[in-house]
């Protein structure tokens, strides 16, 4: 594997245990995509520092059980500022 594609799994993985970023979060910092984000902690990590990437796969797990409720929550906002934008009117 390239020197830098494992510099940068390790950079990303510890991004996202020291920020307990999303997928989403850390793809726009790095300007990488998501699935690469993806690949680089559950494929490429895990055969360079497994400890490491046990801790990124445990906190990328808790963002994807929440997800659900993130996006309850933005729905929930959008309506309610078309509902304040129509009041307002």
């Amino acid at each position: 594997m390239k020197e830098y594609i494992e510099e940068r799994a390790i950079q990303v993985a510890n991004y996202i245990v020291d920020s307990n970023a999303t997928v989403r979060q850390t793809a726009k910092k790095f300007g990488i995509s998501k699935s690469t984000v993806h690949k680089d902690v559950t494929e490429r990590l895990e055969a360079i520092n497994p400890s490491l990437a046990e801790e990124a796969r445990k906190v990328l797990n808790i963002n994807k059980s929440e997800r659900h409720i993130r996006g309850g929550l933005a729905t929930k906002e959008k309506y309610e500022r078309i509902s304040y934008k129509s009041i307002s009117k």
